[in-house]
């Protein structure tokens, strides 16, 4: 049975956002890759790494789920 549009929709727009996360944490860890050199901002710079990992993780998954919702609508797979 095929999917609802909407329900596409949804599924795209929350991949859409998750992307829009992951590119804002990535500009945030640049950010701080350019600031003065502290320890203070040295550890900023690693949580930001760390944040931004987990952002392309959350990205990846959601576009996963995306690739599979139009797999499943057009192949029935």
């Amino acid at each position: 049975m095929a999917m609802e549009i909407s329900e596409l929709d949804e599924i795209q727009n929350s991949y859409k956002a998750a992307v829009d996360d992951w590119v804002a944490v990535i500009r945030e860890e640049e950010a701080l890759a350019s600031v003065h050199h502290s320890v203070a901002d040295i550890d900023a710079w690693e949580h930001a790494h760390d944040r931004e990992e987990a952002a392309r993780n959350t990205a990846k998954a959601a576009k996963r789920a995306y690739e599979d919702a139009l797999r499943e609508n057009f192949f029935h797979f």
